[in-house]
């Protein structure tokens, strides 16, 4: 008489594995949504647990090993289409891993960003993608270890090392930028936006290196600090404007910066290009559709979301592995306004 078969309930992953001629480590990967599977064998895996009628308990999986198949996401500026970008890559990179983004928005907020790394923390988080916020302390990543959770701190450094970080060559960046306005015959160059931080003095490095290379002599002058943001831009560009009217030329920290330092020329009836010229820095979407469009420096933000998971995923797969840098390689892009 045979014998009836097992309720789907009853089923369980080394049947999954017998079934498909694997190891049971294989068919918990390939449950888990792992890359470290090909393709091929995970499809067989996929089609034998159908066959068997297997459901994979995600949150009994969760609880034995103590982690979710959440990553958290913790930016400083939403606001900033480049950080939009750089989550595209990222949420396209980790879905296809299997794992849910979570992303949290600190706008600077010390306190705030505190608050949401310890959320994650106590909602088991599988790892953490960082921009810190300005004045993050430079032992943070140090704490989140000892935590026990993954973690790549992207776009801004925190100087130091003991941590995996992407991000771009800035000081390139910004000397591609002031090099090409210096060829163009432009002497008086501008640097706008800007608080503080490791990027900020990377960029700054740049720029004064351009300068130093041409023998022209720097003017602090004409380094106008302001926040990253359209704001700011429009801030810094009508205090240029009236400090120093003959300046025709400017470096601006990202291309959110150069969109408010756009608005203020159009203000003061300037265009960008004929009368002033105006290069921003990262080559967001709507950086070619400005008006008129922005000529900038190009640091790829959705590729570098991509490389941002891809070390996570690496460093989760392989917590011992030797720490990982991605610096996105700068590239100018010469439009119109400069």
């Amino acid at each position: 008489m045979a014998r009836p078969p097992r309720p789907r309930s009853q089923i369980t992953i080394l049947d999954v594995a017998t079934a498909a001629k694997v190891s049971k480590s294989t068919v918990s990967l390939v449950l888990q949504g792992s890359p470290l599977i090909r393709e091929q064998t995970a499809a067989r895996v996929r089609r034998a647990a159908g066959k068997l009628g297997y459901v994979y308990n995600r949150r009994a999986a969760e609880l034995r090993r103590k982690s979710s198949n959440t990553i958290g996401v913790v930016i400083n500026d939403l606001m900033n289409p480049f950080f939009a970008e750089v989550l595209v890559g990222i949420e396209r990179k980790l879905v296809r891993a299997g794992y849910i983004v979570l992303m949290a928005h600190t706008s600077e907020d010390l306190e705030r960003q505190r608050t949401v790394l310890q959320s994650m923390r106590e909602h088991n988080a599988a790892g953490i993608l960082l921009c810190p916020a300005l004045g993050t302390a430079k032992s943070l990543p140090r704490h989140i270890a000892a935590w026990g959770i993954p973690l790549v701190v992207m776009v801004r450094s925190l100087g130091g090392t003991g941590y995996d970080f992407a991000g771009a060559d800035y000081e390139h960046g910004t000397y591609l930028a002031t090099r090409h306005l210096l060829s163009a015959g432009r002497t008086r160059i501008a640097f706008l936006g800007g608080v503080s931080g490791v990027v900020l003095e990377q960029r700054l490095q740049g720029y004064r290196a351009a300068l130093t290379e041409a023998g022209v002599v720097l003017d602090p002058g004409l380094v106008f600090a302001a926040a990253t943001n359209r704001q700011g831009g429009y801030g810094a560009m009508l205090a240029l404007l009236e400090r120093a009217p003959r300046v025709t030329a400017a470096v601006c920290y990202s291309d959110i910066v150069a969109f408010g330092a756009l608005s203020a020329l159009g203000e003061r009836g300037l265009r960008a290009g004929a009368d002033f010229a105006l290069l921003g820095f990262d080559n967001v979407l709507d950086a070619a559709h400005s008006n008129p469009p922005l000529s900038t420096v190009d640091i790829r933000p959705s590729e570098l979301g991509e490389h941002a998971a891809t070390a996570l995923l690496a460093r989760i797969a392989n917590p011992a592995q030797s720490r990982q840098t991605y610096l996105a390689e700068p590239q100018l892009l010469v439009r119109q306004s400069g």
